[in-house]
């Protein structure tokens, strides 16, 4: 729905005087008696992961919150590795992690902030510059932080997107609609791609990826010591270290996280114009997002009219496993600020060129770039048929074969709800020769995968999926806290930073999926998706109460389906749901379950009759927030009809003060 942003922050408060005591209520009537497997479960992993993070925090990180680590960074990589740790910390304080995660999440932030500045890695408490492949994922953290206390983050978060919005910081043209170079950020003065005179290429690199600008007429002359390589020293600089690469359509992730906290027209009409540029671009070729554009503004003006081959692009070093993520962040910015979905069409148009040249094999004939990833993440299943998609290309063609992976098409299915995006997903698991209800032990440092045994669940096909996924939950917490003892006595040094990402026991994507009815981040810099959010009433603050587990078991508008249990036999808890991440949706009605008779237990449970007399009602709601009361022992059904987008986006919740100010920051009330 089409909105304007002028509306920004008094959507809800405009509402106001209608509703004048608050959201509308329901009341929890079911008894419990057996407790549900799958909320004892979830309850069980909250109370685990609450141990996981304060002893990863004891034993890798200082008193002020920075990471055990004396060495040097020697290259401009790095700065992601140190907030990646942390990434999903603030995250498990929103879905009702304890009250203390929040302020040890931001003293990590800004102890490892300081750090990498005493690194030299940042100025002004930004990247200094680097690819948006890194930066988005350094930002998720932040992202995070402002979602749960954007009072304190605010500041900060419209700092980092003016270097972008503001032409004067040295990072956008608008002639041109270009951000002026692949490595960008807080120094204006740090070019090209490295410094010194080659790329930082290391040998496993090398043979892993291969080459950039594996034509031109110097690579032909036989094999070259990397030092001396010519694709990775003067050419490499010239021709891929200027101009823009589809791999910085992320950074409008960073702006739409500023226009969701201030409501300024800026970030909007920024977002409008860059991804805009893109979009047409992306037309122009037939449907598939062009990696480069030189800084003329003109594709391929630097690589011989090739609109593959930039930095982070088609060709090298990972394909569609960048350019898609960074693209499909992009869309769905453009498409949040101004509603309208055909922004999306620039991900779906290449994402269904690339279905289209998909190929059925098993994996162990593909000519994948990631062997180890896909060991892991296909079992035994590597030898099973499945579909393939080419992730790059060059100038032989489509290569680089991998299974067909689900983040970018969930994402689309996830914002839409359309029939187009969802017919997608189901001909791409009729065309899998793997049994989507395949549930996999794995954990990558995206903390993802699993969104297509989640689509089977969701589709009732698995209704065993949540014991299922928070068991593999569990178990990786605790693969984890084994690797914090093996590895917490290590002197780390710049090869072994990957060591804290490893380590990190905090695992999410279960909670995300069961809770949120929503997928893992997309993680080089999107912004979080759910179809619900939840706030604790009497402690005031977002997530899930003590005791209260949520499994959402439908995401269609049309009925979204919530089931809530309080576990706890003596405690009454009062959950608010919230429509949408950011408060974007209005439910319009709500269909609960409750029971006829109070009574039923002592007159019918003598009798022999083991379950509640359920019925249901339905009642109009018409707000973005319902406040759900959970007397101890009892559980509720909700089905709720939602209006997709009705409101403008932002960081408000039931507990934000009305301000006049359409930019001031929302205030959400934290320990």
């Amino acid at each position: 729905m089409p909105f304007s942003s002028s509306d920004h922050a008094s959507d809800e408060d405009a509402q106001a005087p209608a509703q004048p005591t608050g959201p509308p209520e329901v009341q929890a009537r079911v008894p419990v008696l057996e407790p549900p497997g799958w909320a004892v479960a979830q309850r069980a992993l909250f109370d685990l992961l609450d141990h996981a993070w304060r002893r990863f925090g004891s034993d890798f990180t200082g008193p002020d919150g920075r990471l055990n680590y004396t060495g040097r960074l020697t290259t401009r990589d790095g700065v992601d590795d140190f907030y990646e740790v942390f990434f999903n910390w603030p995250q498990l304080y929103l879905l009702g992690g304890a009250d203390d995660l929040l302020p040890a999440s931001e003293k990590h932030w800004e102890g490892v902030t300081r750090q990498l500045t005493e690194l030299g890695m940042l100025r002004d408490e930004y990247e200094r510059g680097y690819d948006w492949f890194h930066q988005g994922e350094s930002l998720l953290m932040l992202y995070f932080l402002c979602m749960a206390a954007p009072e304190r983050w605010s500041e900060r978060a419209l700092r980092f997107a003016e270097l972008y919005v503001d032409p004067a910081k040295g990072n956008y043209d608008p002639g041109h609609r270009i951000i002026t170079r692949p490595h960008n950020g807080g120094d204006a003065g740090r070019q090209g791609l490295f410094d010194g005179d080659v790329y930082p290429w290391l040998p496993k690199e090398a043979d892993t990826y291969g080459y950039p600008l594996e034509w031109i007429p110097e690579a032909a002359h036989g094999r070259f010591p990397l030092s001396a390589d010519p694709r990775l020293g003067p050419q490499m600089r010239d021709r891929m270290g200027v101009g823009d690469t589809a791999v910085n359509l992320a950074a409008a992730g960073l702006v739409l996280n500023a226009w969701i906290l201030s409501g300024d027209d800026r970030y909007r009409d920024w977002i409008v114009e860059y991804v805009g540029a893109w979009r047409e671009r992306t037309e122009r070729n037939h449907g598939l997002i062009p990696d480069n554009v030189g800084p003329d503004g003109v594709v391929g003006s630097l690589l011989g009219g090739r609109w593959y081959g930039g930095h982070y692009g088609w060709s090298w070093p990972h394909g569609w496993h960048s350019v898609g993520h960074a693209a499909c962040v992009a869309a769905l910015a453009a498409a949040t600020v101004t509603g309208n979905d055909d922004h999306l069409s620039m991900v779906a148009t290449s994402l269904d060129a690339l279905i289209a040249r998909g190929k059925v094999m098993p994996h162990t004939e593909a000519d994948s770039s990631l062997p180890s990833k896909w060991r892991a993440e296909l079992g035994p299943d590597a030898h099973t048929p499945a579909l393939h998609l080419p992730f790059r290309h060059n100038d032989t063609g489509w290569f680089d074969y991998n299974p067909a992976t689900s983040p970018v098409p969930v994402a689309l299915w996830h914002h839409t709800a359309a029939d187009t995006d969802h017919a997608r997903l189901q001909q791409l698991r009729e065309a899998d020769g793997i049994d989507w209800r395949t549930l996999r032990p794995f954990r990558a440092k995206e903390e993802s995968g699993h969104e297509k045994a989640w689509f089977a669940f969701l589709a009732g096909d698995d209704p065993s999926y949540p014991e299922r996924v928070l068991a593999m939950a569990q178990a990786q917490v605790r693969h984890r806290l084994r690797r914090v003892d093996r590895y917490r006595d290590l002197d780390v040094d710049e090869a072994d930073i990957h060591v804290w990402q490893q380590c990190n026991p905090v695992a999410t994507e279960a909670l995300v999926q069961l809770t949120w009815g929503g997928p893992q981040v997309m993680y080089n810099g999107g912004l979080q998706q759910a179809r619900l959010r939840y706030h604790d009433a009497e402690a005031r603050r977002a997530g899930l109460p003590p005791d209260v587990a949520a499994l959402v078991t439908s995401i269609d508008p049309e009925a979204t389906t919530v089931e809530l249990v309080n576990l706890s036999p003596g405690t009454d808890h009062t959950v608010i749901v919230q429509a949408g991440a950011f408060a974007e949706h209005v439910i319009a009605t709500v269909r609960h379950t409750t029971c006829a008779d109070d009574g039923w237990i002592g007159d019918l449970y003598d009798y022999g009759h083991t379950e509640p007399l359920v019925t249901e009602e339905e009642s109009p709601c018409e707000s973005t927030y319902l406040t759900v009361r959970m007397p101890a022992s009892t559980r509720i059904r909700l089905v709720l009809r939602l209006r997709l987008r009705a409101n403008t986006p932002s960081y408000r919740t039931p507990f934000s003060a009305l301000s006049d100010e359409p930019s001031a920051a929302v205030q959400e009330s934290t320990p």
